[in-house]
This record gives C-alpha cells, sequence and structure tokens, in this order.
C-alpha cells in the first residue's frame, strides 16, 4: 500500500553529489516503497537543487522508520543544545 503522503520543504545547504558539490534548494520528504532499501516502506528524502536545475543532480536517501525517528530526534537534539544555541542560529 502507497500512502502517497509528500512534503516538499524550501531548505538551504549543499549536497554532493557525480558531478561534486552543488546547492540545494528543496527537500522532497516521502514515505513509501524504497527503490534499494531493503524494508517494505521507507521514509525517503530527496535533497534538490532550484526547480529549473537537472532532475538528475539529486542526493537520495531511503531510511527504515526506526532509523529516520533516530535520526529526527539527533538532528533536533544537536540543534537544542546549548553550544549551537549560543551561536544564534535558527
Amino acid at each position: 500500500m502507497c500512502t502517497y503522503l509528500t512534503s516538499t520543504e524550501r531548505v538551504a545547504g549543499t549536497g554532493l553529489g557525480a558531478q561534486g558539490w552543488f546547492s540545494i534548494e528543496r527537500a522532497v520528504v516521502y514515505f513509501d516503497h524504497p527503490q534499494e532499501a531493503p524494508v517494505e516502506h521507507a521514509l525517503c528524502i530527496d535533497f534538490r537543487p532550484g526547480e529549473h536545475a537537472d532532475p538528475s543532480q539529486r542526493v537520495a536517501v531511503e531510511l527504515d522508520a526506526r532509523s529516520a525517528r533516530t535520526l529526527a530526534e539527533s538532528i533536533l537534539a544537536t540543534l537544542a543544545h546549548d553550544e549551537v544555541r549560543a551561536l544564534g542560529v535558527d
């Protein structure tokens, strides 16, 4: 069963692809059948450049649900850490 749950977020960063580093402007997040991960369903994240860039230029990640939750918790804990907050970043 497919969920069709998909969200696209504007982000700012860089990713390393086959042709080197490139700017990332969008992250597409969805929960579906993975292409390669050895699980029935996965949280998939495609980090992509701007809208008019080459669609093959992306960084794709497929995580099982437990790994996705662990990663999300780790990201939030890191951003909430006093040392990071002291830098005044949002």
